[in-house]
């Protein structure tokens, strides 16, 4: 029996399995609210991906800018005119939340803070946030400025999923530049080793937030958090987040990619039946249930006719288990088949028609 999950004091959570994207539980999670420092995850996320590219490199030396050294808020405390590494600014960035270092990271990528921003809300589209948009790449109050617990758990998915090396700076605990040592501010880093980021947030108009990930029992779970009343509220919240799905919930291959499901039945070839089973392996995320029963079924679009290539779409693959349908992907092709001989692919032809004709005879026809 699976407990309700539990209700937090926030606006707007939701809690996601990282690598099926299930929705374990949410609240309020597309509601377009301030995400504050939580706007740091897409302004790292453009900086990484342009070290992918070969854009940027780490080692690049940025010069302050005026603009840059002027922005209020938090701050890694640049000097204008001084100068500072790609890899130090992702990291004031990332670990001292610095508006300072988003700036100057900004200019730096696109030339200006405004182009940057075309490339935050480019990005934002392209990953499916729909309820995000944003104005500055710091957070800093605007009413155009706007995302959703929901898109900022998308966004942490794809941070983590990209698999960057720049990932760990998420867990560090402190960054000093210019002599000043700051502090992460995602407490959970310093209260349970399972937490390796992700960023917290915190004005006026947002409140607290915090998007955290964990990673237990080979299962990485991701939260997102938006408009606690504190900074310790975030934190607490995010704790019973990810304890209840944790405790609950687990996560399991039921299906091997390229796993042969069943041999169909192939018209009009070489061979009279072809593997068919699955691209990628079949994880879920499910309610712990010792004692589940899966069962699987097979849908086909219609008959599988060559030739054909291996990974085309021909069907779907259900499960349910006693009580519900536990999900679906589509059913593909292993191996290429080619044609057959032609009185093969005659015979077949005939075959297919009287089939189909006879059977859409009966559908038609109305039993009284």
């Amino acid at each position: 029996m699976i407990p309700a999950a539990p209700k937090l004091g926030a606006e707007a959570w939701i809690l996601i399995n990282a690598t099926t994207d299930t929705v374990i539980t949410s609240h309020n999670s597309d509601a377009r609210l301030a995400p504050a420092s939580l706007t740091k995850l897409m302004t790292a996320y453009i900086a990484t991906r342009s070290l992918k590219s070969g854009l940027i490199n780490a080692t690049d030396k940025v010069i302050v800018s005026e603009n840059a050294w002027r922005t209020v808020g938090s701050r890694m405390f640049l000097k204008p005119g001084s100068s500072a590494s790609v890899h130090d600014l992702l990291s004031g960035v990332i670990i001292d939340s610095g508006n300072d270092a988003s700036v100057a990271l900004a200019e730096h990528i696109a030339g200006s803070e405004g182009v940057f921003v075309g490339m935050m809300n480019s990005t934002a589209s392209t990953l499916g946030m729909i309820n995000t948009h944003f104005m500055n790449a710091t957070g800093l109050p605007d009413p155009e400025h706007y995302s959703s617990a929901r898109d900022m758990a998308t966004l942490a998915r794809e941070v983590i999923n990209e698999g960057s090396s720049y990932y760990p700076l998420y867990a560090t605990k402190t960054f000093t530049w210019n002599g000043i040592k700051q502090s992460n501010r995602n407490a959970l880093l310093w209260r349970n080793s399972i937490y390796d980021g992700l960023k917290t947030g915190y004005t006026q108009a947002a409140g607290y937030c915090l998007v955290a990930s964990a990673q237990r029992d080979g299962q990485r779970l991701i939260s997102a958090v938006l408009g606690a009343s504190s900074a310790h509220k975030r934190t607490t919240e995010t704790e019973k987040l990810m304890g209840y799905g944790f405790r609950f919930y687990d996560t399991e291959t039921y299906k091997k990619g390229g796993e042969v499901l069943s041999q169909a039945a192939l018209w009009k070839g070489k061979q009279r039946s072809i593997a068919v089973g699955l691209l990628d392996d079949m994880t879920l995320t499910l309610p712990k249930n010792k004692n589940r029963e899966v069962e699987m079924r097979l849908a086909f679009d219609g008959p599988i006719e060559a030739p054909i290539t291996a990974g085309t779409v021909i069907g779907r693959l259900d499960l349910f288990d006693a009580e519900h349908k536990l999900g679906s992907r589509p059913l593909v092709v292993l191996v290429d088949a080619e044609q057959g001989h032609w009185w093969t692919r005659w015979w077949d032809t005939v075959h297919l028609f009287f089939t189909q004709t006879i059977r859409g005879w009966f559908d038609k026809t109305e039993v009284a």
